[in-house]
This record gives structure tokens, C-alpha cells and sequence, in this order.
């Protein structure tokens, strides 16, 4: 068996994949935290400031803002769409977040790992080989255990609700990987991540403004705001990892290993939250590691 490699004996996509998981999990957790006094919608449009800025001051870092020019009305069309279904899965995935427990969000989120490899298969002519076909059915199965049905019940509207923000999250995450594999080819991956982060500031604060909920900026205690302001800049460091990874190696392998942050997700939320988990979420985990590790090795 060997490790699946897009660029030959080049591996640097793994590393900033592994790191694009480290930061998307510490995200999960400070998240919470923050929008736990707060609009989801509104903490969403707060944190995406810190991105932008982030990804901007990294663009100018690298020098990759005199190549804006050279970006073709394709790539920016799909980096376009790219950011749209991101803000898309911010906001229902931070609305899931606020009602729902983190160990419990988190793997349904991670679903769309299941999805991206299909897209992958159908949209990009990624291989869709047994072994991966394996690994898909583990991380399902895994998801469908860490998932407990009493939560889901008519007697317990939220517990439903949470469910319904969490799936869509998912839809929109697989959406915004494949949307954004296309917008990046020929972009340098900073500034591509840079341009999809201004999309969803645009889509994110206009949401605020529809719902009037600017307004409450001021009622926003301050260690929400740190708390939200540290999810914004672990985002941005688990995006420019992802999306350099994204640009190297294959979307159906990068995106289950950016995935495996709920192993970080998880130990916080049961360290930090006191979030519990019984045997079947426990279980439920294993597999869905099982079937992300798997695919390194097709």
C-alpha cells in the first residue's frame, strides 16, 4: 500500500492538511464558546472581519496580490460560488453549534466528507476505488452512532433543529470544497482563499442587516468577543492550510483528513464543555477515523 500523492513524491499537501485539521478543530471549540451569548448570524459576520483580514495580510505577505489580474472569469466565478456556499455552511453550522452539543454537530458536519468524495468522483473524475468505497461507508456508519436519536425526538424541538443546521452544513462544506478545487487551479492559494473570505464577509453582514441585528454589536460581552475573535483567526489559519492543500493533492483524499479535526473537536468538548459521550458515540468515532486514515492508503 502507499500514501496517495496528486504530485509524485511531493507529500507537503499532508502536512498542511494534518494542520488545516489541528485549527478547524481549536475553531469548533472557541466558537462555541463565543456564540454561546451571542446571534449565531451576527458572531459569523464578526469572525469572517478577522478572516479577511487575516487572509489579506497573508496575500500581501507572499506577494500573490499582483497576480488579481491574471485570474480568469472562471476561477473567479468558482471562487465566487466557492465563498457563497461557505458563508452558507458558517451560518448553519454556528446556528447548530449554539443549540446543539459539539460532540454531536461535529460528526454530522464531518459527514460531508462522504459527499465531497462523490462529487469528486462525479464532478472532478477523482478514482472512487473499493477501499475508498469502504471508507465511506465507515464514516457514514461512524456519523449515523455518534448521533443520539433521543436528542432527535418531537419532545425536544431543539434537539431537532440542531440536526436539520448540522446537515446542511454538511451539503454546503461538500459544495465549497469542489466549487472551490476548480476556482483554484491557476490561483496562487492565498489569494484565492483571500477572495472567497471577502464573498463571505459580503454575505454574512448582509444577513445582519436584513434581520436588523447590528444593533446588538454593543450587547456582545467581551469575553464572547475574544472567544469569537480567536475562532476567526484559527479559521483563518485552517483555510490557507486546506486551500494550499487543496491546490496540491486530491480533493477526495485532502478533504476526509482536514476532516479528522473532530478528534480535536471531540477532546476539547469533553475536557473543556464537559460534554459526555457514551460507548456508540465512542464507537461511532473510531470508525469514522478508521475510514479517514483509510484513505491514505489506496
Amino acid at each position: 500500500m502507499r500514501i496517495h500523492s496528486a504530485s509524485g513524491d511531493n507529500f507537503m499537501w499532508l502536512a498542511y492538511s494534518l494542520a488545516s485539521a489541528f485549527f478547524a478543530g481549536v475553531t469548533s471549540i472557541l466558537a462555541k464558546i463565543g456564540v454561546k451569548n451571542t446571534d449565531s448570524t451576527l458572531a459569523t459576520a464578526l469572525r469572517t472581519v478577522v478572516v479577511v483580514i487575516f487572509a489579506w495580510l497573508m496575500v500581501f505577505i507572499v506577494g500573490s496580490q499582483s497576480t488579481l489580474a491574471l485570474i480568469d472569469a472562471k476561477s473567479v466565478a468558482f471562487l465566487v460560488m466557492s465563498g457563497v456556499s461557505t458563508g452558507a455552511s458558517w451560518l448553519c453550522y454556528f446556528r447548530a453549534l449554539q443549540i446543539g452539543d459539539v460532540n454531536k454537530v461535529v460528526p454530522v458536519d464531518k459527514s460531508s466528507t462522504v459527499l465531497t468524495m462523490l462529487m469528486a468522483f462525479i464532478f472532478l473524475g477523482e478514482g472512487l476505488t473499493l477501499p475508498k468505497v469502504v471508507a465511506m461507508v465507515l464514516i457514514g456508519a461512524g456519523t449515523y452512532l455518534m448521533i443520539e436519536r433521543k436528542e432527535t425526538g418531537i419532545d425536544n424541538p431543539k434537539g431537532f433543529q440542531w440536526l436539520i443546521y448540522a446537515l446542511l452544513s454538511a451539503v454546503f462544506a461538500s459544495l465549497t470544497a469542489i466549487l472551490g478545487k476548480v476556482g483554484i487551479v491557476g490561483v496562487e492559494s492565498n489569494l484565492g482563499t483571500a477572495i472567497r473570505t471577502i464573498v463571505v464577509l459580503i454575505m454574512a453582514w448582509l444577513i445582519v442587516l436584513i434581520q436588523g441585528k447590528q444593533s446588538e454589536i454593543g450587547r456582545i460581552d467581551r469575553r464572547s468577543r475574544v472567544f469569537i475573535g480567536l475562532s476567526g483567526l484559527a479559521t483563518g489559519l485552517s483555510w490557507l492550510c486546506f486551500y494550499r492543500a487543496l491546490q496540491e493533492g486530491p480533493a477526495s483524499v485532502v478533504v476526509p483528513i482536514d476532516k479528522l479535526s473532530i478528534l480535536i473537536t471531540v477532546a476539547f468538548g469533553c475536557i473543556v464543555l464537559r460534554e459526555k459521550m457514551g460507548g456508540k458515540p465512542v464507537f461511532g468515532l473510531l470508525m469514522i477515523v478508521a475510514g479517514t486514515l483509510g484513505l491514505l492508503f489506496v
